[in-house]
């Protein structure tokens, strides 16, 4: 029996051994000639919601986004005629499903039994590439000093969207945000907030609750009609929180109240 390194290996054999090892990869892994589909594993088929079948033949450019695939020909082709590794690269697929994925792509040069080929790695980054998106905005939304007005007060603009994950970790960080300013009382300004929904609701709501087991007393300004038909969908009590329209009459207000 032939060793895997044996010359005299026929070809049929060589690509078989090939597609053997590239089934246990988890990653999607294509080889392709002059664009043309050889071979794509079982995982990358899954990945990109089709049959091995379908895509065996198929152009590789057309996998990718119209924004990506004249990048994505031209790497092509050195790749064929250089034989130069590609370097990672991020970039966008649309699958068959017609959903659009992220990805990394990684290529180089390979010998496909006597075919000159390029094997072509994919890597699904679309749920990282929302993580750090979320946490970047995140970082945006807190990163707004909080504004003392004067001793004892404060305003706070929150800004962008806020569903499940991102209001949980606002309920982290805000409080940890205030610490250190001595505050009485904060302003938080919700008008920039674009996404009106239940999550909005009730993250006001608990945020309001955490902030008064704090001493500090929360004022929302910028409250939109539809998100407070939204607290009352939610059956979220909004009488129990302090709102003005704007920041600058709950400034008036304080202010006058107080001096």
């Amino acid at each position: 029996m032939k060793s895997v390194s044996d010359p005299l290996l026929n070809i049929p054999e060589k690509e078989e051994l090939y597609q053997r090892i590239a089934e246990y990869s988890d990653e999607t892994t294509i080889i392709h000639s002059k664009q043309k589909v050889l071979y794509i594993n079982q995982s990358g088929a899954e990945f990109l919601k089709a049959s091995q079948a379908e895509l065996v033949g198929a152009n590789v450019v057309d996998v990718f986004t119209e924004d990506y695939k004249e990048m994505i020909a031209e790497r092509i082709r050195k790749g064929m005629e250089d034989r130069t590794i590609g370097e990672l690269m991020d970039t966008t697929v649309k699958r068959f499903d017609g959903t659009i994925a992220e990805v990394e792509l990684y290529c180089y040069p390979v010998e496909y039994g006597d075919t000159t080929a390029i094997q072509s790695i994919i890597r699904d980054v679309t749920v990282q590439k929302k993580n750090e998106r979320e946490l970047l905005q995140l970082k945006k939304e807190v990163s707004t000093p909080i504004v003392p007005i004067i001793d004892g007060l404060a305003v706070m603009p929150l800004v962008g969207s806020v569903d499940g994950d991102r209001s949980t970790r606002l309920l982290d960080i805000i409080p940890q945000k205030v610490q250190g300013h001595e505050l009485h009382y904060l302003i938080v300004d919700v008008s920039g907030i674009y996404n009106i929904d239940n999550v909005v609701a009730e993250f006001l709501y608990k945020i309001d609750q955490i902030m008064r087991l704090l001493g500090i007393g929360l004022i929302f300004t910028g409250i939109r009609p539809e998100l407070a038909l939204k607290a009352v969908e939610a059956r979220v009590d909004f009488s129990q929180l302090t709102t003005m329209g704007t920041v600058k009459q709950a400034l008036k207000k304080h202010l006058t109240a107080n001096y």
